[in-house]
């Protein structure tokens, strides 16, 4: 069997922010830093409501892998008020909406991971991840090579969903 490598420098960043924060990064929470940044295409925040946002997974699982958060910083998603926790669900069927035209997945996974146990990256600030799925994604490359390809850059899924929301509230 010959020995390859498929070099991916970008998920370094990942990989030190996992085991120790990265030089000069914040360990604010980012579900409550970025919103407050006032550049929504910076933050990667293609649509905001009144109570919730959606953003961009800078660490994605797939193209077009958002999460869905309130402004308020809580863990604790059982007491959400109604219509924060209402807001959280309409803002994930409209992602679920917004997806569609630009990706065309031919399914989803919804998760929320509540405390760091349950896998939480922010277990702080409760957030609803929405991760587009198509028939064969799952290959060699994650499987075998524990590596992801990633087809499109944030900069254009951003922009995608961005006017895929925009096209929806038209």
């Amino acid at each position: 069997m010959a020995n390859h490598r498929l070099w991916a420098p970008w998920r370094i960043k990942y990989i030190q922010a996992v085991r120790r924060p990265v030089a000069g990064a914040s360990d604010d929470c980012i579900f409550c830093s970025r919103p407050a940044l006032g550049d929504d295409a910076k933050a990667l925040i293609p649509h905001r409501g009144d109570r919730c946002f959606v953003m961009l997974n800078a660490f994605p699982y797939t193209n077009g892998h958002v999460m869905v958060a309130p402004y308020e910083h809580t863990a604790d998603l059982a007491n959400l008020d109604e219509d924060t926790a209402s807001e959280l669900m309409t803002l994930t069927q409209r992602s679920l909406r917004a997806l569609a035209e630009p990706y065309g997945p031919d399914g989803y996974n919804l998760g929320v991971n509540l405390g760091r146990i349950a896998g939480a990256g922010f277990a702080d600030h409760v957030h609803l991840h929405v991760v587009p799925r198509w028939a064969g994604d799952t290959n060699f490359m994650p499987v075998v090579g524990d590596t992801r390809v990633m087809p499109q850059s944030l900069e254009d899924s951003y922009a995608a969903i961005r006017d895929s929301f925009a096209a929806l509230e038209a």
